[in-house]
């Protein structure tokens, strides 16, 4: 394997993105923002959150099938594209707020 084991630092921070995603899209979401991409909207259709939790699921596949493929180097990269996701969606955000 390529140093990333279930307690690597890279795959405890990408659970936890994937936590801050949910979390800021959710809120986003709230303020009016929309989903941007088609494949989530898509999930959300019936139900906002449970959408949400099924795309953060799907993403957490996907990073355990890396790991099994030994392609653990792709999560430092997948990281680094959740992070800019968070940022952005706590901009949104802070337009949001009434001042």
């Amino acid at each position: 394997m390529d140093g990333l084991s279930a307690s690597s630092p890279q795959l405890l921070t990408f659970l936890y993105l994937q936590l801050l995603d949910f979390l800021t899209t959710a809120v986003a979401i709230k303020f009016g923002f929309a989903e941007t991409s088609p494949f989530i909207r898509y999930l959300m259709n019936s139900n906002m959150l449970l959408g949400l939790a099924e795309s953060k699921l799907v993403a957490v596949a996907l990073a355990m099938i890396c790991i099994a493929a030994e392609r653990g180097y792709l999560i430092r990269w997948i990281n680094r594209w959740y992070a800019a996701v968070v940022v952005w969606n706590l901009g949104m955000m802070c337009i949001a707020i009434p001042k």
